[in-house]
């Protein structure tokens, strides 16, 4: 059994379930409205977020985790007999969350503690992680599985729809009447993981075209490579995932499991209901 604990934060949409399979410790994303915080996986999920966001008509705040809720999953990690940690956070570009679980390093002088920037986000980050857990099994060191993820990192692809524009509006990101007018229209913006931060790619009128279109972009860039790894994730939106899914294995040769996760709060709150999308590890 490796002596190396893997941690992540919970922008790597692994579900608590899903990062107990692989032995992964997870800290929480925090989600503030007003004085109430909430941690993300513990207090509060996707449908919560959206049921109190349209109660309150109002988007939340979100907080990465702080050096001292890094080094509290340190410290549980190194008392349950781990002897080196590595840590995998969400794209330093996104958040400050990297900045958080370096610092913390700072509290165990003379401890090995290796902080990796995944560049991604949701399951790419996920992916990572549960790459990472694998290759420790098998005998890797600290140094080598770290070294192992990073080489994944260019090889990580990403497609998503928003469904739409009324959360983006909230968040000042876009003008209310440029979203009124795009959910009159249903526009819906298709995105994709580009130099470590999400982007806009395409514009797309209508729920199918815009599923289609995610398709075309995953075929597209993955049709000559081989696919190891694949996951779907959505906000509350399991029906689209499901879809997705079908559409995806009847143009390319997916992998016997692809996992379906939900995008979690501290992700989902500058998305916006409905989304849905996914994440892939080809070569």
């Amino acid at each position: 059994m490796s002596k190396v604990q893997v941690v992540t934060d919970s922008d790597s949409s692994l579900s608590p379930e899903l990062a107990a399979r692989f032995g992964i410790k997870l800290v929480p994303i925090i989600i503030r409205f007003g004085p109430e915080s909430y941690q993300t996986n513990i207090d509060i999920d996707d449908r919560l977020l959206f049921q109190k966001i349209d109660y309150v008509n109002k988007l939340p705040t979100t907080d990465a985790p702080s050096s001292g809720a890094f080094a509290a999953a340190y410290n549980e990690a190194f008392v349950a007999g781990a002897r080196e940690i590595l840590c995998i956070c969400v794209g330093s570009k996104m958040s400050k969350t990297y900045e958080s679980a370096l610092l913390a390093t700072r509290e165990f002088p003379g401890r090995r503690i290796k902080v990796v920037d995944s560049q991604y986000m949701t399951m790419g980050q996920g992916f990572l992680a549960i790459a990472a857990v694998e290759a420790l099994a098998g005998g890797a060191t600290l140094d080598e599985a770290a070294s192992l993820i990073e080489a994944m990192i260019p090889n990580l692809y990403a497609f998503a729809s928003l469904s739409t524009l009324k959360y983006l509006a909230m968040s000042g990101r876009v003008g209310r009447i440029v979203a009124g007018i795009s959910s009159a229209l249903d526009i819906r913006p298709i995105l994709s993981m580009k130099d470590g931060s999400l982007q806009m790619v395409d514009r797309i009128r209508s729920h199918d075209a815009a599923l289609e279109r995610v398709v075309n972009l995953t075929v597209a860039a993955l049709a000559k490579k081989t696919i190891y790894r694949a996951a779907l994730y959505h906000i509350n939106n399991p029906e689209d995932a499901r879809l997705l899914e079908a559409m995806l294995r009847e143009k390319l040769p997916m992998p016997a499991e692809i996992l379906t996760v939900p995008f979690t709060p501290g992700l989902s709150v500058h998305a916006g209901d409905g989304l849905v999308g996914g994440v892939y590890y080809a070569q």
